[in-house]
């Protein structure tokens, strides 16, 4: 599947950096970037997820401790 991005100047810029800095395409550095990111907000999930689930087990102990 293709897809044309579309980039002002300074964006087109930006990537032109990246790419350069890590010695790769732009393609790639667009590629590279939208993974990072995707496994961020995966890990954010996952954390947020994480966190709740402990409140939840440990919450009414937390909250005895701190009385």
């Amino acid at each position: 599947m293709s897809m044309t991005l579309r980039l002002d100047d300074e964006q087109d810029a930006e990537l032109t950096a990246l790419a350069a800095a890590q010695g790769i395409s732009k393609n790639e550095a667009a590629l590279r970037a939208i993974r990072e990111s995707a496994a961020r907000v995966s890990s954010d999930a996952d954390v947020r997820r994480l966190t709740r689930e402990a409140i939840e087990r440990y919450g009414p102990l937390l909250d005895r401790l701190a009385q």
